[in-house]
């Protein structure tokens, strides 16, 4: 997978890979070449006390060396480019891909897995990317070209090498395969601790209304001490490369120089031989040892990039059509009215032994208020969830004025529909950008008009900057009652032919409540709303009301109807007002 990711994503930058290979290329070349330089000035010009020979050699060695120097400024700066634009590039499409997914397939990873997938693992690939274009292509033309630079020094003192490579490999590859199950599971541990993190930092009041501070810290501190563990585990194995390449060095040093010695006393060899042996030698020894930082940071950016390639090889199971039907064929070729119906709904997750939701038929005209109440567990938010297509049904028919969901381009049935979840979430920036996610070209006028149907006017107003005052990520600095009218306002602002409420008015008060439907009701005369809720007081004047129990509907009518023949009603009647109030 991590070849594939690079294949995939360098290819736009071909040009540049080539010149960087190019330019490698020359600066290693230029390497070898100088210490076969430096010899000949030991052994012509020194030995001989020829100076012009010395300062016309000296002056090659520089020319070469300034080349080499502006050779790898060159690699450098390509490699880090294109490194860079492959880490961008694949997070773009990873954004992409989790953008498109479903509720179920982001349940699958889960967002802490996602986040670190689109962070972490990008970066260690990133990182051997970069590390491949600066070293992984030097080190094999260092070790092939030292070898032969060696044995044209003296082949019978390049015997040694038939020792001393194969030793260090041997030592890396044990190394090497000891740290591999370190690197894959240092991945996971990292998904843990930002899974628990995440926890932590989204239920910090939890946490303190309970005084449970000790016993997350001590959470904390296990996935923490698991994460040091694993990462310890992979550095001491680490730890232990560098001191055995640096001992092979040495003992190599140590031999070529007591052999070497003996070969310039018997006269088989010169003195510049031996030092441009050492550096070939040292040439060597270092491409091996490059080759071994490049090997231990592959296993773990191999496991980044199968995790990586899981979240892009994943198809959501909630796909756009290949020929999506126009807006205007809607309603028969009369356009868009917002009537929904379900037709023998059911909706079973993946591997489940009974469906979530069975048997659903209903019909939700314009201009009428469909409410769905039911126990807690019972498919009530499932339900709304279809409409949308944030879940597909797996059985029957979801149709929009007649026509499948699921024959609709996602950005022409979103235009559609104006939903309001049941945790209401608001981005960081201002009122008035939460506000325009609902609907971007959206004027103050519009957006003050949403906010008094909402009943969240009058806050706003009282806020430094009014519709530009800041909102913190999640709304955290409102209270839930406010960041749920802002929530309804930016449907309203929006003008959708169908709202979708998910129990939207549970943090109201039942004043807030009565003034908040009270102003919606004109605002959706001819609009198709549907709304979840657990208070029957929001509902009780709805035209159609569905009791789930199970995910069947076990109830239709009006609040009247229900109450008079409804057992299932009755009971959440009754446990909310006493029937003489509900009446």
């Amino acid at each position: 997978m991590l070849f594939t990711l690079a294949r995939r994503y360098l290819r736009p930058y071909g040009l540049a890979v080539l010149a960087l290979l190019v330019l490698q290329l020359v600066q290693t070349l230029a390497s070898l070449y100088l210490p076969s330089l430096n010899a000949d000035i030991i052994d012509e010009g020194v030995t001989q006390g020829d100076i012009d020979y010395i300062w016309r050699t000296g002056g090659w060695m520089l020319a070469v060396s300034l080349g080499q120097v502006v050779c790898a400024v060159g690699a450098v700066y390509l490699g880090a480019r294109a490194a860079t634009a492959f880490g961008r590039d694949l997070r773009r499409d990873l954004f992409d891909a989790v953008q498109g997914f479903s509720a179920r397939e982001v349940g699958r990873f889960g967002a802490p897995s996602l986040i670190t997938r689109t962070t972490n693992d990008v970066q260690q690939v990133q990182m051997v990317v970069l590390m491949t274009f600066t070293i992984m292509v030097m080190a094999p033309i260092m070790l092939v070209g030292g070898v032969i630079m060696a044995l044209q020094e003296d082949p019978r003192l390049s015997a040694l090498l038939l020792l001393v490579v194969p030793v260090l490999g041997v030592t890396m590859g044990l190394l090497l395969w000891r740290m591999v199950p370190y690197f894959r599971a240092m991945q996971g541990r990292i998904d843990v601790i930002n899974g628990v993190l995440r926890e932590q930092i989204t239920g910090l009041r939890v946490v303190r209304a309970f005084v449970r501070e000790r016993r997350e810290a001590e959470r904390f501190g296990a996935a923490n001490q698991d994460l040091y563990e694993t990462s310890l585990g992979a550095g001491k194995l680490m730890a232990l490369a560098f001191p055995a390449v640096m001992l092979v060095m040495n003992a190599s040093s140590v031999a070529v120089l007591w052999f070497g010695a003996q070969r310039i006393e018997s006269g088989g060899m010169q003195v510049g031989s031996l030092t441009a042996f050492l550096s070939y030698l040292m040439y060597i020894l270092m491409a091996v040892m490059m080759s071994t930082m490049m090997v231990m940071m592959v296993p773990r950016a191999a496991v980044a990039a199968d995790r990586i390639g899981e979240v892009l090889g994943t198809q959501t199971s909630v796909v756009a059509p290949s020929s999506s039907v126009p807006l205007a064929d809607l309603a028969g070729g009369a356009g868009p009215r917002g009537q929904v119906t379900f037709e023998d709904v059911e909706l079973r997750y993946p591997g489940a032994d009974a469906p979530v939701l069975s048997g659903l038929t209903f019909t939700a005209e314009p201009g009428t208020m469909t409410a769905i109440i039911g126990s807690t567990g019972a498919g009530k938010t499932t339900l709304l969830n279809l409409v949308p297509r944030l879940f597909d049904v797996t059985g029957g028919r979801v149709l929009l004025d007649g026509v499948d969901v699921r024959d609709l381009a996602p950005a022409d049935l979103g235009s559609l529909l104006g939903l309001v979840p049941q945790k209401a979430f608001l981005f960081s920036g201002t009122v008035a950008s939460n506000l325009r996610y609902g609907k971007p070209d959206a004027t103050e006028e519009e957006m003050w008009e949403a906010l008094e149907v909402a009943q969240a006017r009058d806050f706003v107003e009282a806020l430094p900057g009014g519709l530009e005052a800041p909102v913190a990520q999640g709304g955290t600095t409102f209270s839930g009652g406010q960041r749920q009218r802002l929530a309804i306002a930016r449907a309203v602002v929006r003008r959708p032919l169908v709202y979708l409420f998910d129990d939207s008015f549970s943090a109201l008060d039942y004043a807030t409540d009565a003034r908040l439907r009270a102003a919606l009701r004109p605002r959706t005369a001819d609009a198709t709303v549907i709304v979840v809720a657990q208070r029957v007081a929001s509902i009780r004047d709805a035209d159609q009301i569905l009791v789930l129990d199970h995910g069947r509907v076990v109830g239709r009518g009006t609040h009247a109807e229900l109450l008079a023949g409804n057992e299932t009603y009755q009971e959440i009647v009754s446990s909310q007002m006493s029937l003489e109030e509900a009446a």
